[in-house]
């Protein structure tokens, strides 16, 4: 399974990202993370239409390109979770996003983390793996 996830920002800006690319191997990994962003940034104006519409943070899948689903989750700080994925299964996706963002709170909530600036944590960067070992691969 390949997927790419982004945290982004107030501004449209990632605030953090991760990819696992297995069965792409055609693609050289800068050009496999280039097409990620710009699939993930058309799908951003997808994605703020469809949070005015629901109640729900998660968002279930609001785009598709290719062989790839874009599935997003909008905070309550209105920060957009974006994964672009190869294989339909909801229920862990949805498991994932929430357990992100009980990592991102922790994270927004420390009085040294600047709002809207990338995560830099090691911490966060190593339970986001665990979390996508678990729920996506």
């Amino acid at each position: 399974m390949s997927f790419y996830f982004v945290i982004v920002g107030h501004q449209d800006n990632p605030i953090y990202e991760q990819e696992h690319n297995r069965e792409t191997q055609s693609l050289k990994k800068e050009d496999y993370r280039d097409l990620c962003q710009f699939v993930a940034h058309a799908s951003l104006d997808l994605v703020d239409e469809h949070m005015w519409t629901t109640n729900n943070m998660y968002l279930k899948v609001v785009d598709k390109f290719n062989d790839w689903n874009v599935s997003a989750f909008v905070t309550a700080g209105k920060q957009r979770f974006i994964l672009l994925h190869d294989v339909k299964s909801d229920d862990n996706i949805r498991q994932f996003f929430l357990d992100v963002y009980e990592l991102y709170i922790k994270i927004a909530m420390n009085p040294f983390y600047e709002p809207n600036t990338p995560i830099t944590s090691t911490a966060f960067n190593q339970k986001v793996k665990q979390y996508c070992r678990r729920y996506l691969i």
